[in-house]
C-alpha cells in the first residue's frame, strides 16, 4: 500500500492508497512543532485503525509520498521516514522530483509544492487546459495548459482566514459558524455574516476563474475547472463554474508523482 501525506498550513491530510484505489483517509491538524517521534505515534495510531495494515509503523506500507508548505514538518517526516519505515521507498516532493508538469513560472521554487501536485493530477484526470481551485488556509487558483504545463495561478484569503478576521477585527461582529444563511439578505447579524462568507467567496470564485479561463484558452469553454480542498463543499452549490469536485485531488497527484519516481525508474 501507499502512503501519501498532504502537509498544509493547517491541516494534513493522509491517504492510503491500494493500487489506484484510495481505501482510507485521515484529516488531522498541522502542528509544526511536532517532532518526528510525535509524528511516528501519530501515525502510529492512525495505521493500526485499518484493518489490512500490520500493529508495527510501516507494516504493509509498499511505499511513501510527502508533499508540504511548511518546512519544519517537512523536516521532521523526512526523519520519521528513515528511522520507521527502513527500506520503503519515499518521495519527498520538492526540487529534482519529477512530476512530468513543466513549471512556466518566473521561479518555479517560489510555488507550493501541493499547487505542482494538484496540477500534476489535473491534467492526468481531466486534462487541459483546467484550473484547479483548492479551498484551504488561502484559496488558491491554478492553471494548467492544454500541454499539461503550469502557467501560474492566483492566491486569495481563505475562508477560515476571513471569517477569523471578521471577528478580531471588527469590534461588534464574532466567529461564526460557518452555515448557509435562510436568505442572502441576512436578517440577523451571523446570517449576514454567512451570507457574505458563502456566496461572496462563490462570486470571487465564478469571476476570478472567469477572468482566468480568458486568459487560459481561446474559447473560455474549453477549461475545466476542478474544485478541491476540506472547504470546497461550502462553495459548490453556488458557483457558476465549477465542472468538477475531486476532494482527494492532491492525494492522488501524489501517487502519480510516487509512480513517476519510483515505480517507473
Amino acid at each position: 500500500m501507499l502512503l501519501t501525506i498532504d502537509v498544509g498550513n493547517t491541516h494534513t491530510v493522509l491517504g492510503l492508497f491500494d493500487g489506484e484505489e484510495i481505501v482510507e483517509h485521515w484529516r488531522i491538524s498541522t502542528d509544526a512543532r511536532r517532532t518526528a517521534d510525535e509524528l511516528a505515534v501519530l501515525l502510529n495510531g492512525l495505521m493500526g485503525m485499518h484493518p489490512l495494515l500490520g500493529e508495527e509503523l510501516g507494516d504493509g506500507i509498499d511505499g511513501i509520498a510527502i508533499c508540504s508548505t511548511v518546512p519544519s514538518v517537512l523536516h521532521e517526516l523526512r526523519e520519521v521516514t528513515r528511522r520507521h519505515y527502513g527500506d520503503v521507498p519515499a518521495v519527498l516532493v520538492e526540487p529534482g522530483v519529477k512530476t512530468g508538469v513543466p513549471i512556466l513560472f518566473d521561479n518555479p521554487k517560489e510555488v507550493g509544492a501541493d499547487r505542482i501536485i494538484n496540477a500534476v493530477a489535473a491534467n492526468e484526470l481531466y486534462g487541459g487546459p483546467a484550473i484547479v481551485v483548492d479551498f484551504g488556509t488561502a484559496t488558491t487558483f491554478d492553471a494548467v495548459s492544454a500541454r499539461g504545463e503550469y502557467v501560474g495561478g492566483v492566491i486569495a484569503p481563505g475562508i477560515e482566514i476571513s471569517v477569523e478576521a471578521l471577528g478580531v477585527k471588527a469590534a461588534q461582529l464574532r466567529k461564526i459558524e460557518l452555515n448557509r444563511p435562510r436568505n442572502v439578505i441576512g436578517k440577523n447579524t451571523v446570517e449576514a455574516m454567512q451570507s457574505g462568507i458563502l456566496y461572496g467567496f462563490a462570486g470571487q470564485v465564478d469571476g476570478l476563474v472567469h477572468r482566468m479561463a480568458k486568459e487560459l484558452a481561446e474559447d473560455p469553454d474549453d477549461v475545466t475547472v476542478i474544485a478541491t480542498g476540506g472547504l470546497a463543499p461550502l462553495v459548490l452549490a453556488d458557483s457558476a463554474v465549477i465542472d468538477e469536485h475531486e476532494p482527494w485531488l492532491t492525494l492522488i497527484g501524489l501517487r502519480l508523482v510516487y509512480e513517476r519516481n519510483v515505480s517507473r525508474s
